[in-house]
């Protein structure tokens, strides 16, 4: 009998996670700041969807049209239903890699998407993609592609191998993967219990452990716990790609795009001297100890002149999504933790805490008085990308196209929070993308949107469908007991929520 899952977990399902790299809006600014022209976004595929938030998210709030694959038919069912749920819906399979990728009914993409496939499958399933991108993607087309890096994954290959053969030969039969994840974690400890030479050799491995014993056990059978498991270097998945005719982009993780906060001036230096792309960022990932990499690689890129790229920079659309007195002025880089520049970035916030969408070059005329120049507001771009507090935003055309579709999608979103099913997600039109809510902020809205006028009665709606949920609110990490403690904070937060973030989601687009 064939093994339909290649080795792969698939009776436990994905995290329906929001993976904010795989809009072909971001790679705007993060191009551009790479000197790079930017290509079309109007068709675009995501491989391995997962459970479809992302893809469906996309193809509600953007003008591109979606297609994707998932091999694991309950992630693909539910996907489905989510594509079903809103106009010309993204159009997602239940297929392998090989049976969507031979697939002679597709089009020609100018956006191909993965996270966090890459390392987890076979080379048989790299070489089908490779070659799926070779013949589909159009030239000028980027590939968005994360994966587990070495160096920075090196002394954890061993440690997870080890994990994995515990789960297949060491489990009671029937155990589950659950009970597999939790029974190799437990031996883990027990084996660094007894001081073994190798845990005194990597003393960050007794970290890594001790931060998984925390994590959700569906998320670490996945990330940890399939037959393929692969950290690659850089320079390796350049030879990948350079087989689909693919040349690095750039980074998709906008703080990459600063380096100084990751490099000292003598690193600086060293990268510098190195005129061969691969190998400089091989050489990075080295000097920060690379884990995860984040990347956009172009079919035939084109780099921009210096007016170019300035021209184009100041047409970008940024709006804020986060409100103001939520954003943290703090950012952490390798180097460690520093405080943003209030002089700079508070004016740009002020600024865009309307949030109406402004292009670079009216934002950067509206800043004039504070001496606010082109660099620095790409760099505050830069950091507020990052932060998920200042995205790309779409012309006013495609948001107007997209919002009876995100209308639609959002209306099945705010059923599932309903019915205890929240994904932390709306879609809006503005952004092209998601937006973070909380099942309790979604079970307010929807309050809201049912016509319930104060925002009491947003908390005692919000608290009768959370107690039929057998659900409690959180206080500082803590769940609340009673009914008059959970309606006294559920009143505070719809406030709250009525006079920041229910302006912001009007704002977007959203409600």
């Amino acid at each position: 009998m064939t093994d339909w899952t290649s080795g792969y977990v698939a009776n436990v399902g994905y995290t329906y996670g929001y993976y904010a790299e795989l809009s072909p809006l971001r790679a705007q600014l993060l191009m551009l700041n790479a000197g790079l022209a930017l290509p079309q976004h109007g068709i675009a595929c995501e491989l391995g969807f997962g459970q479809g938030v992302s893809a469906n998210v996309h193809a509600a709030a953007s003008g591109s049209t979606w297609y994707g694959t998932d091999f694991n038919p309950s992630q693909a069912a539910f996907a489905r239903d989510l594509a079903a749920s809103y106009t010309n819906g993204a159009q997602l399979y239940d297929q392998s890699f090989a049976e969507f990728c031979s697939r002679d009914d597709l089009p020609d993409f100018d956006y191909i998407g993965l996270h966090g496939i890459w390392s987890w499958i076979s080379n048989e399933n790299r070489h089908i993609i490779v070659d799926f991108i070779r013949r589909k993607l159009k030239v000028g087309g980027i590939v968005y592609v994360s994966y587990n890096t070495s160096p920075g994954w090196s002394a954890m290959v061993p440690v997870r191998n080890l994990l994995a053969r515990h789960a297949e030969i060491m489990t009671p039969p029937g155990a589950g993967v659950v009970g597999k994840v939790d029974s190799a974690i437990a031996f883990a400890h027990k084996l660094w219990a007894a001081n073994p030479l190798f845990a005194r050799a990597y003393p960050l491995i007794g970290e890594k452990l001790k931060a998984m014993e925390k994590q959700d056990r569906h998320y670490l059978a996945h990330e940890y716990f399939n037959r393929d498991w692969l950290p690659m270097s850089f320079a390796e998945m350049a030879d990948w790609m350079e087989t689909a005719k693919l040349s690095f982009g750039c980074s998709a993780t906008a703080l990459d795009h600063l380096p100084q906060l990751h490099l000292s001036a003598e690193q600086k230096t060293l990268l510098n001297e190195i005129s061969d792309p691969v190998f400089r960022e091989s050489v990075r990932d080295f000097v920060v100890n690379q884990q995860f990499r984040r990347d956009y690689w172009v079919k035939g890129p084109r780099p921009l002149n210096a007016l170019e790229r300035v021209s184009q920079l100041r047409q970008l659309r940024l709006v804020m999504m986060r409100p103001l007195q939520e954003v943290d002025m703090t950012i952490t880089g390798t180097l460690g933790q520093g405080t943003m520049e209030e002089k700079v970035y508070r004016p740009l916030l002020e600024l865009m805490s309307d949030f109406r969408p402004r292009t670079l070059g009216e934002i950067e005329f509206a800043l004039r008085e504070y001496q606010v120049n082109l660099i620095q507001l790409v760099e505050c771009a830069l950091v507020m990308a990052e932060k998920a507090v200042l995205v790309a935003a779409q012309d006013d055309d495609a948001i107007a196209e997209a919002r009876p579709r995100t209308a639609q999608l959002n209306k099945t979103l705010l059923t599932y929070a309903r019915n205890g099913r929240g994904l932390a997600y709306l879609a809006s039109p503005v952004t092209g993308g998601a937006l973070p809510l909380s099942v309790v902020q979604q079970l307010l809205l929807l309050a809201y949107v049912e016509g319930k006028k104060q925002s009491d009665e947003w908390a005692e709606y919000a608290w009768q469908l959370l107690k039929i949920q057998q659900q409690a609110v959180l206080k500082d990490g803590k769940a609340l007991e009673g009914d008059a403690a959970n309606l006294a904070e559920l009143k505070v937060q719809a406030a709250g929520f009525q006079t920041s973030r229910l302006p912001m989601l009007q704002a977007l687009g959203v409600v």
